[in-house]
């Protein structure tokens, strides 16, 4: 999606002038199409194109915070329409998990998770940026010096390699999610000096 946003630059204001009105098209599985005579116009002015408007705050994540129903058409919503939707479940500790996955040329950028309503939102895309100006990819000497008393261990990391989560200064809801090299025995937090070149793989909003 984003990828061929600055190719039909050009093509959408040439038909923005020429749009008197227009509708968004249905769409399925959370795939939309685009149609010059059904699009939606306002998604295709040139400031929705170049990065994420989206912001991670203590009160959530772009239009999504606990308040947000799970279902496609909020979440598409609290997301500007930015991305494709693809709902999912798994299990876990003997519960089944639903989440909604929103992805960006077929990779995923956020994953949402909830029952009725938004519970936790994690966000991939470095384009997206939190109130401090952290990102996906910054390093973990950018905003700690230290682990004591601000991280633990990431109890729930989708992989098998060590990462640490660590509370976001002075907010309720955000936790930074660092991974890096690590040659230690499992189970055990890295030093100091090891964690300061590991970098942000995930910026976390928990309700």
């Amino acid at each position: 999606m984003k990828a061929v946003r600055s190719s039909m630059l050009v093509m959408a204001l040439v038909l923005s002038g020429c749009a008197s009105s227009g509708s968004a098209s249905g769409a399925q599985e959370g795939v939309s199409w685009w149609n010059p005579l059904s699009y939606h116009w306002s998604a295709a002015l040139p400031w929705h194109w170049f990065g994420s408007s989206l912001k991670v705050s203590d009160q959530g994540v772009g239009g999504l915070n606990g308040s947000t129903s799970m279902d496609q058409a909020a979440i598409n919503s609290g997301l500007n329409g930015d991305y494709q939707l693809r709902q999912g479940m798994r299990g876990h500790n003997g519960e089944v998990i639903n989440f909604w996955q929103a992805l960006d040329d077929g990779k995923v950028k956020l994953v949402v998770y909830g029952t009725t309503q938004v519970d936790r939102i994690e966000v991939l895309d470095a384009d997206i940026a939190s109130t401090d100006g952290r990102k996906v990819g910054d390093r973990f000497s950018d905003t700690f010096s230290k682990a004591f008393g601000q991280c633990e261990l990431a109890s729930d990391s989708s992989s098998s390699s060590t990462a640490v989560e660590c509370k976001v200064p002075g907010s309720q809801h955000l936790r930074y999610v660092y991974s890096g090299e690590w040659h230690g025995p499992e189970g055990l937090m890295p030093a100091d000096d090891t964690l300061k070149n590991w970098t942000i793989s995930k910026i976390v909003w928990q309700r």
